[in-house]
């Protein structure tokens, strides 16, 4: 991946900046801002959620609860807060932070072909998943987001460039494949990005400047067919259709992928939350 800085560079022969020059940075610097907010955004929700709720006095004490249970737990920070404010309060004297349900067992995943993949934690999961998905549509190049507060929060990547993973960090418009994807439930294939009407121009500039010149999507889906996801590999050249064969083998990964994650975030996320729960309740 090729890093850019975050800071103009003066280009050579002590010219002055021209005025795209300037328009790139200022764009870049509102992504890097949005970013930066949207990131913050869920973990602060958490944050003043346990300082209600248990009388935490200052947001750092909170945070540093909230960090220390997903490290303990190998719980990505993020995920630990969304799920945390999502799920009802528990009572001042309760055991657990979730009312007690029955451990769901780990779905299988076949279709990563990796065995123990999901046992092997979040992120080795979608790195699998990701790998597979590029192997099945002949990419080198995609990225893998997550469903976070109505929005798609990426995840992992691989082959795309810094300014691609700044842009797409974090999706909310229909103005991409795979928010349309997540839209409507189903697989999108973009076979020439730069002669599609999907995309605004903001997105297919940072798309075709990335090397990609076609996408295609395929959506993560949870045990009610809720969108839990969605995987996007990325290609060098236009695209030709997919075979049924193919796209069969992708729909069944994506659903496999989206039951893992309706787990994760259903059975193992409650677990750490518990512990938190215990840890504030017994030293209060």
């Amino acid at each position: 991946m090729t890093d850019h800085p975050s800071t103009p560079v003066a280009p050579s022969g002590g010219e002055r900046p021209s005025a795209q020059d300037a328009a790139q940075d200022a764009g870049d610097d509102a992504v890097g801002e949005r970013n930066r907010r949207l990131a913050h955004a869920g973990v602060a929700r958490a944050e003043a959620l346990l300082m209600s709720r248990y009388g935490i006095s200052s947001r750092q004490e909170a945070f540093d609860l909230l960090r220390r249970t997903s490290q303990r737990f190998n719980i990505k920070l993020h995920v630990l807060a969304e799920v945390a404010v999502r799920l009802p309060a528990p009572e001042a004297h309760a055991p657990h932070w979730a009312p007690s349900r029955r451990r769901r067992p780990e779905p299988p995943m076949p279709a990563l072909r990796a065995s123990g993949a999901g046992r092997a934690g979040y992120g080795a999961v979608l790195k699998a998943a990701l790998d597979r998905t590029l192997h099945l549509t002949g990419a080198e190049m995609g990225n893998v987001q997550v469903v976070e507060s109505g929005t798609l929060r990426m995840e992992r990547h691989t082959g795309l460039d810094r300014p691609f993973t700044d842009y797409f960090a974090f999706v909310a418009t229909s103005t991409t494949s795979c928010a349309q994807a997540a839209e409507e439930v189903r697989q999108v294939t973009v076979k020439d990005v730069a002669a599609s009407d999907i995309f605004d121009e903001g997105s297919r500039r940072t798309i075709l400047e990335a090397g990609s010149q076609a996408c295609h999507s395929v959506p993560l889906l949870g045990p009610n067919g809720e969108v839990r996801g969605m995987i996007s590999s990325h290609h060098e050249r236009p695209l030709h259709d997919l075979s049924p064969d193919r796209l069969g083998a992708l729909h069944e990964l994506g659903r496999q992928v989206g039951l893992w994650l309706s787990w994760h975030r259903g059975t193992v996320v409650p677990v750490a939350l518990d512990h938190l729960h215990r840890t504030v309740t017994g030293r209060n």
